[in-house]
């Protein structure tokens, strides 16, 4: 069955954008009835990213491919998304998310970084394949404890674009 993937790219184990991206995961399950599948902490895995091949990278691939739903999550790294993400997502093939539809996530220190999800990770999506409907949700990370609420403020502008 289709479902929805997650990849952090943050260099930092069990960060806060991992909880971002876990919980925009459940609120996007509600509203489309599709499971939550992988969740892929890519700090967990930095050595094998930059191996090729790399067995279990593969297989990771491959499952964020096959799934209908794929949330990128990556910090703000000097206005752009991490090295480790970038690097991830270079093992795929032009249109490789073909069939995906991506949702774009930053989590932001500051709000001149609002629209770096939009000039830098949605562009490497598509061109990666992936149907990007939504615009990408850029969290700031000073609601770090408001996350429901943001979360659910960005589902009811955007949420009718992935609703099935």
């Amino acid at each position: 069955m289709p479902s929805i993937s997650v990849v952090v790219g943050n260099p930092k184990p069990a960060s806060r954008t991992r909880d971002v991206a876990e919980e925009l995961a459940g609120a996007v399950s509600r509203l489309t009835g599709a499971p939550i599948g992988a969740v892929v902490d890519l700090a967990d895995h930095a050595p094998d990213v930059f191996r090729w091949p790399a067995e279990a990278l593969d297989e990771i691939s491959g499952t964020v491919s096959r799934s209908e739903i794929a949330i990128f999550a990556t910090p703000t790294y000097k206005a752009s998304y991490t090295g480790l993400l970038k690097a991830f997502l270079d093992r795929y093939p032009s249109d490789g998310l073909a069939g995906v539809t991506a949702i774009p996530v930053f989590t932001i220190g500051s709000d001149a970084h609002a629209l770096a999800v939009e000039f830098t990770l949605r562009p490497l999506l598509v061109e990666l394949g992936a149907s990007v409907p939504t615009r990408g949700l850029a969290f700031p990370t000073s609601r770090f404890e408001e996350r429901e609420a943001v979360i659910d403020e960005w589902l009811s502008a955007q949420g009718r674009h992935l609703a099935r």
